[in-house]
Order: structure tokens, then sequence, then C-alpha cells
């Protein structure tokens, strides 16, 4: 709402106006330094190399290398690259209580035709200047791409935008996810919903016999 280049009201007034303090008029946000960027990427490396590292393991490895951090930034570092240790935990299929649980509808199902189920999950990208999210839905039969998005955040308007193309192209009976917290947000299933409501199919979203949504929790 600030008009900068404004003939008569001076960007103090403006601010003023506003109720807003004139720092925020300019205040620029900070992009990641060169050293996390370094770090994210030798991060990168070692977890696709050994999944297994968590933030002890990658300390180490980094430390190794001669970069002299702390487990608090390794483990911010992970925490923003979306990376955690692939090993058996206790309690892996814990939720969030507020979130619905879909069940899961694919053991023992057989597959054997395009628009039977769908799949969409998230990953990142690293580029040179940082990273983006990816997310895609796919059919399951064909392996078909039917749609994608970019994002440099995780909300879940990422996964929300490739729902919505994706349906603009076909329906499937049978929709399967994780039970993160983009999938499982009203945001998402809501558009699901919206989108299902004004089809031609026999059950609505949900869990019908025709049209439902599978969530495959921590499986």
């Amino acid at each position: 709402m600030l008009e900068r280049d404004h003939q008569r009201i001076s960007l103090r007034r403006q601010c003023a106006l506003l109720g807003l303090n004139r720092s925020t008029a300019y205040y620029r946000p900070r992009g990641e330094d060169s050293m996390n960027l370094e770090l994210k990427g030798i991060i990168d490396a070692q977890y696709t190399a050994r999944p297994f590292y968590g933030v002890v393991r990658m300390r180490e490895h980094l430390r190794r290398a001669g970069w002299l951090v702390n487990e608090k930034r390794v483990r911010r570092l992970m925490r923003e690259m979306g990376l955690v240790a692939l090993y058996p935990k206790r309690r892996l299929s814990g939720r969030n209580k507020a979130h619905k649980v879909y069940p899961y509808l694919l053991r023992g199902l057989q597959i054997d035709k395009p628009d039977h189920v769908w799949a969409s999950d998230i990953t990142y990208i690293r580029l040179h200047g940082g990273f983006v999210y990816l997310t895609a839905v796919m059919d399951w039969y064909s392996r078909y791409v039917l749609s994608w998005e970019l994002s440099n955040t995780l909300f879940a308007s990422l996964c929300v935008d490739a729902l919505a193309r994706a349906l603009s192209v076909s329906q499937p009976k049978i929709f399967n996810t994780d039970q993160g917290s983009q999938f499982t947000s009203e945001a998402f299933t809501g558009g699901w919903r919206r989108r299902a409501s004004g089809s031609a199919w026999t059950g609505g979203a949900g869990c019908s016999t025709t049209s439902s949504w599978s969530g495959c929790g921590g499986r």
C-alpha cells in the first residue's frame, strides 16, 4: 500500500497513516548466507549417499570436512531441508490430533487401469542459490504425471494448486498420500471435496465405494 514515489505524501506520513513503523518501509528480507548454502549442499550430497545419517552423524561428517559447526545449526538446516534420518523408530505413525486420519485402502488392491489410483508426494530440489520444493500428482497405473508445482515454501497451497490442476484433467477413484500436514489440511481435503461434489461420480470424497481418499500414514 506504500507509494514510494508519491508527489504529495511523504513515506514517513504514509507509514503514520497506515500505522506502520517507518523501518518497515525500508526492510529487505535477508537471503540465506553463502556458508549455510554450502553446508546445505554438503548435507544434501551426504544424505543422498547415506540417508540414515541423523544430526549427530551429519555434524561429525561436516567437522571431518573442515566445518566447525554445532548440532543446533545442523539440526536447523536439516529441518529446513525436510531431511530426517531413515531408521526404525517408535510411534512412527504419530499424527496431529487436529487432523482427520484417512484409512489405507491399497493393501491387497489390484490397480489395473488408469484413474484407478492417484498418488502425490513432496520432495525438494537443490539449486545454485538455495532450494525449492516439488510436489507432483501421478497416476499410479500408468506412472503418468498429471500435474506438478514448485515453491520455495512448504505451505499447503503448493499441494492444493497441484491437486486443482490434476482434477481439471480427470478424476480418480482413490487418491493416496501420506498423513503429512499439507495433505490432511482443510485447504487440501476441502478442495478435494468441492471438486468431487460437482462431478458425475456416484459417491463423494471420503470413504465411499466409488471415490475415496487413502492415507498411507507411516506405512
